[in-house]
């Protein structure tokens, strides 16, 4: 629907002048001192990105466009008064920076309908992999796949002026978002129900298709994925996933090879394959312990030993959060309302209880608190999506909300290229100490 690309332009082009005006009356303020110790730690807390979707407060926890997870739950539109919010408002509400009505989700979900066709190589790539090839290496394979449809590559090459780059990206964005949906159950369908695919329903919302195509009709599984989708979207903008989405795409490469370079950092152990291993280990408890029901004394018996092990608690810690992750705590809400006495969910529930005193005790963790991994794998689960290997996925899914939201606004900026600048170690030894280094 045009009036949305309408609608978001004439939001976005104040927030244009704002960055001109900035850069060029005060770009040379200087607003962080940089610190040897967070180069060599990653870059954390440095100051170096605009990023207008979310921003992540250690005491606060994330806020999207200024809202907090409950106020989303509260303010976004759903299906029913009591369901949880449409991940098309949620979208809506990154992109444009307000809460829509009914009317804006209802028309942003045809929107996406109407784009949601994959063309037939895509599959094809897909099925050329071999079956014991992991669906993170088969989602994004697809995606890069679907470059052959990139409007902005052809309208690049064509030679359109820079300050309409925007227009094209935001069309490859929606398309790419409508179509995230078809391919992730394809995959999931291919790997784990023989083949045996289900067409899309057009009449369905974007995460309420999903589920059906993958054969979970229930509502109760709809409801769980759109809850899903909405707290997975957007982690601000130095996360693994935004962050290689944003530089690959400041080369000016296509969406579709930008988020492809997203979702190969996603599927790393230290980023979204976490909700993989959060389950994994569960189960390695329970088994160990002999027990589908272990009990708050087993638990903790069971986390001292992994710790003593030289192993993390996954699920637990955070680079930047101090507190308990909201998207854990909403997770944990929506399990007190639906879920009753599930051996899982209540292994979850009584490892947040024992965990961070544990964690605490250990003078060098900062967070003992859960993260949004600890609890989601248990739900999915809960619903019948049992293939944890296919978790990151669905994290993929929605995470494409996010960071595909800032690509159109970095096209909307004009953000250059990105390009830090790196020293040898002998330099920062210099800095450090006067010395000379030796490497």
């Amino acid at each position: 629907m045009e009036y949305i690309k309408n609608r978001f332009y004439n939001k976005a082009i104040n927030c244009v002048a704002e960055y001109n005006k900035l850069k060029k009356d005060h770009g040379d303020k200087v607003i962080a001192n940089v610190t040897i110790g967070q180069v060599l730690s990653g870059m954390k807390g440095v100051p170096s990105l605009i990023t207008d979707t979310s921003k992540l407060d250690a005491n606060e926890g994330i806020r999207f466009r200024g809202y907090s997870i409950p106020e989303l739950r509260e303010k976004l539109p759903r299906m029913n008064p009591q369901g949880e919010p449409l991940p098309e408002g949620l979208f809506y509400l990154l992109l444009i920076g307000e809460i829509p009505d009914d009317e804006d989700v209802n028309n942003l979900s045809k929107d996406w309908s109407t784009r949601s066709h994959v063309p037939q190589h895509v599959f094809d790539v897909i099925d050329a992999l071999p079956l014991n090839a992991r669906p993170m290496t088969q989602f994004s394979a697809a995606i890069i796949s679907m470059a052959t449809e990139s409007v902005f590559q052809k309208a690049y090459r064509s030679g359109v002026n820079k300050k309409y780059y925007w227009d094209f990206i935001y069309d490859d964005v929606m398309n790419l978002i409508a179509k995230l949906p078809r391919i992730a159950a394809y995959i999931y369908r291919r790997n784990f129900h023989k083949g045996h695919h289900i067409e899309p329903n057009p009449q369905l919302d974007w995460a309420g298709n999903l589920a059906h195509m993958m054969g979970h009709d229930s509502e109760e599984v709809k409801r769980l994925l759109r809850l899903y989708m909405v707290i997975h979207s957007d982690h601000e903008g130095g996360n693994v996933s935004a962050h290689a989405t944003h530089l690959v795409g400041s080369a000016l490469s296509n969406p579709y090879y930008s988020f492809a370079a997203g979702m190969l950092g996603l599927a790393g152990p230290l980023h979204g394959y976490a909700n993989q291993d959060v389950i994994f280990w569960i189960f390695e408890l329970m088994e160990s312990l002999g027990t589908q029901e272990p009990s708050k004394e087993q638990l903790a018996d069971y986390v001292k030993k992994t710790l003593e092990e030289g192993r993390v608690i996954p699920g637990y810690g955070h680079a930047v959060l101090r507190k308990t992750d909201p998207r854990f705590t909403a997770q944990m809400e929506f399990a007190n309302k639906y879920i009753k006495n599930d051996p899982l969910i209540n292994t979850v529930n009584n490892l947040y209880e024992v965990v961070p005193p544990i964690l605490g005790n250990i003078g060098k963790i900062q967070n003992p608190w859960p993260n949004v991994d600890a609890y989601s794998g248990a739900l999915l689960y809960h619903y019948g999506i049992k293939e944890y290997t296919f978790y990151t996925v669905l994290f993929g899914v929605s995470r494409a909300l996010g960071v595909l939201a800032s690509l159109v606004m970095d096209r909307v900026y004009g953000l250059p290229i990105e390009r830090p600048s790196s020293y040898e170690m002998k330099w920062f030894v210099e800095k450090a100490t006067g010395e000379k280094g030796n490497c």
